[in-house]
């Protein structure tokens, strides 16, 4: 059995190394804002379930069953924020503190009808890959809308932070998954663009908020 913290841990591990493969306990420690000497203490730990590769002064790597227990924690995750958005009603940017409660549930039964009852969908309401039942991920190949071009169209598929105040910050500009953008323009000097999408012909993002979102190309004009 992993404990509600281990999970926490193996969850925020797989996030860090999920691009390089692997993170250091100075990066991870960071990140659950815990001291080092705890971290590390955690670590042997895991390492002794077989859910960790862990060697004094060496980057922290997950194994074959780690990555496994933790894309099997993230998809209780992100199935809840799924059913919390399409059938409670709640808001995008409502759930994520809501489904860090349900994801310790000890029940995949419990999660596996939740994804029957949502039809499986393959992307949470971030846009973000569930894992399936068997801890495997999909992951689709977005750009960020910082990278794109003027006169580029492209269609807004994810976020890369999902903070209420970040998500508040799109849907008081009526920008969500799905919709179509044109890049009017791109400020050379800080990246600043103006866009337009839906019945909103003008809105300008700065680079920060365009590097949070993820786009696919549609076309170019």
């Amino acid at each position: 059995m992993i404990s509600q913290t281990e999970e926490n841990y193996l969850k925020t591990l797989f996030n860090l190394t999920s691009l390089k493969g692997e993170a250091s306990v100075n990066e991870l420690s960071k990140q659950l804002d815990i001291k080092m000497p705890t971290v590390n203490s955690m670590m042997k730990r895991l390492a002794g379930k077989g859910l960790v590769v862990y060697e004094s002064y060496k980057p922290l790597k997950l194994t074959d069953k780690g990555k496994k227990e933790a894309a099997l924690i993230i998809r209780k995750h992100r199935l809840t924020e799924m059913y919390l958005v399409e059938k409670m009603g709640f808001g995008w940017e409502e759930v994520h503190v809501i489904a860090e409660q349900l994801e310790h549930v000890q029940s995949p039964a419990f999660f596996n009808k939740i994804d029957e009852l949502l039809g499986f969908p393959k992307v949470d309401p971030h846009g973000s890959p569930i894992p399936d039942a068997h801890g495997k991920m999909e992951s689709e190949q977005y750009i960020k809308l910082s990278d794109c071009q003027e006169g580029d169209v492209v269609t807004f598929m994810a976020v890369t932070h999902s903070s209420d105040a970040f998500l508040k910050f799109l849907n008081s500009r009526e920008l969500s998954l799905g919709k179509v953008i044109r890049i009017k323009s791109k400020e050379e000097f800080d990246g600043t663009m103006e866009i337009g999408y839906g019945k909103r012909k003008s809105e300008m993002l700065s680079q920060e908020v365009c590097e949070k979102i993820q786009v696919t190309h549609e076309k170019k004009k």
